[in-house]
């Protein structure tokens, strides 16, 4: 745990911390986890069909707060620009 805190309100402000910080560590791993199946994804098809379940596991950790709004948009927008690479290398 830590230093022991001065007062009961740090205490326990260091307590919900400590909570929140896990939560939002899993919540983060499974946006990245999410990221990574769809970039490491070789045919462009079956990519574009995890995109759906990929935009909603980023709105969803983006609506509980963990990650901002835009980082969410620029997650989606990189996802997108992979496929559509992958999609240029595959056609030519």
């Amino acid at each position: 745990m830590g230093a022991r805190k001065v007062n009961r309100s740090a205490e326990k402000r260091h307590r919900q911390n400590l909570k929140a910080r896990a939560r939002n560590r899993i919540y983060r791993g499974m946006v990245r986890s999410a990221m990574k199946k769809v970039k490491s994804e070789t045919n462009p098809e079956k990519a574009l069909s995890l995109i759906p379940w990929a935009y909603s596991v980023i709105d969803k950790v983006c609506a509980k707060g963990v990650i901002h709004k835009n980082a969410a948009a620029r997650y989606k927008s990189r996802l997108m620009k992979a496929i559509h690479n992958l999609s240029a290398v595959k056609g030519t």
